[in-house]
C-alpha cells in the first residue's frame, strides 16, 4: 500500500492536452476604437505629467517673480537717490561756478539790459492803457456833441 502510494506520486503524469486558447473574434471597428482609446489614454497621461511638472514649477516661478520685483524696486530707489545726488551736485556747481565764472560781467550787463527792456515794456503797456481811456473819453464826448477838433487843436498848440 505504501508502495502504491509512493509509485502513484512518482508516476509520470499523463500529458493532458493543452488547453485550447480561444480567441475572441474582434471586429475592425472595435480594434480601431481600442487603438484610439489607447492613444487618448497616452495623450491624457502625457498631459497629466506635463501638468504635474508645471504645478511643481509654479512655486519656483512665483519666487523668481517676487525676487525680480524686489530687485526692480531696489533699482528704482537707487535711481532716485542718484537723481537727487546729481541735482545736489548741479546746485553746488552753480554756486561755485558763479564765483569764478568769466562770463559773470557779461551776464550782469545782459541782465541790466533785460531789466531796462522789461521796464520799457511796462511803460508801453501803461501808455496803451492811457490811449484806450482817451479813446473812450473822446467817444463819450462825441456822443454829447462836443467839438473835439477844437479841443485837439488847443491841446496840440500847447505842446
Amino acid at each position: 500500500m505504501a508502495l502504491e502510494f509512493l509509485s502513484s506520486l512518482f508516476k509520470k503524469k499523463k500529458k493532458e492536452a493543452p488547453a485550447e486558447e480561444t480567441f475572441e473574434e474582434v471586429t475592425v471597428e472595435e480594434l480601431e476604437e481600442r487603438v484610439e482609446n489607447r492613444e487618448q489614454d497616452e495623450q491624457i497621461s502625457q498631459i497629466m505629467e506635463r501638468l504635474n511638472e508645471i504645478e511643481n514649477d509654479l512655486p519656483r516661478v512665483k519666487i523668481s517673480i517676487d525676487n525680480i520685483k524686489k530687485q526692480i524696486q531696489e533699482l528704482r530707489e537707487e535711481i532716485e537717490r542718484l537723481d537727487k545726488t546729481i541735482k545736489d551736485i548741479m546746485m553746488l556747481y552753480e554756486v561755485v561756478s558763479q564765483e569764478i565764472n568769466p562770463f559773470k560781467e557779461q551776464l550782469s550787463q545782459e541782465s541790466s539790459l533785460s531789466s531796462e527792456i522789461q521796464e520799457l515794456k511796462k511803460q508801453i503797456d501803461e501808455l496803451k492803457m492811457e490811449l484806450a481811456k482817451v479813446k473812450n473819453d473822446i467817444k463819450v464826448l462825441a456822443g454829447y456833441g462836443v467839438d473835439i477838433d477844437s479841443i485837439l487843436y488847443e491841446v496840440l498848440a500847447e505842446v
